[in-house]
């Protein structure tokens, strides 16, 4: 907890009592269906809800808005998202339902009202948001393929509805085609040598019948 509260310092005592509990939730269930590696999970707080968190370095979402987490696996991005911003709504998919059940009993026991999570594919549905996060699930091309009817029309926020993606490494090719993507490293926010090579990479899209 202490990493979290040293980067988001103004948490409220409802958002500390949600991220403390989040440790012996996901170790618990863990044990059950295994949405973290084995090593990972001692590094909770740090490789999975810190790393969550680096969207909201870069964007804070307002009241009202709406957000998809596609393959949100075991709640990344997702949930630490959702305990950040309460008024925001979060719409959570992965394609194992296992894995969404851990979700939705996490969830529920956060009493966290602004989550709603289903076994779905990307693509195969037509609800629109202000914005579509995620952590790595594919290459950014066939990402925006999946997500590019998703994106609602009117834009809200101080940046233009989008893509906010969590990923490592040189994205120099994969990013190729996308001239307005914009790439933050989460090493100039965060502290440590899981961060050096992570990042949030920001790409507007248009609202696409």
């Amino acid at each position: 907890m202490n990493i979290l509260l040293k980067y988001f310092p103004n948490l409220t005592d409802q958002q500390r009592k949600q991220f403390s509990t989040l440790e012996d939730l996901y170790t618990t269930w863990n044990a059950k269906i295994n949405v973290i590696s084995r090593k990972d999970i001692e590094s909770l707080y740090e490789r999975h809800i810190l790393h969550s968190m680096g969207i909201a370095k870069i964007l804070a979402f307002k009241p009202g808005a709406h957000v998809l987490d596609v393959g949100t696996g075991g709640g990344f991005p997702g949930i630490p998202l959702a305990i950040l911003f309460p008024e925001t709504q979060f719409y959570l998919v992965d394609v194992i339902a296992k894995k969404i059940k851990v979700v939705n009993e996490i969830a529920n026991a956060l009493e966290l009202t602004n989550i709603k999570a289903e076994q779905r594919r990307a693509g195969t549905f037509d609800d629109r948001f202000d914005f579509v996060v995620s952590r790595a699930v594919t290459n950014m091309p066939d990402f925006v393929k999946w997500i590019r009817k998703n994106i609602a029309k009117k834009s809200d926020h101080e940046l233009q509805n989008g893509v906010l993606y969590l990923k490592g490494g040189d994205l120099t090719e994969e990013l190729a085609m996308f001239s307005k993507a914009i790439e933050y490293n989460l090493s100039d926010y965060f502290e440590g040598d899981f961060f050096e090579t992570k990042k949030v990479v920001y790409l507007p899209l248009k609202y696409k019948l």
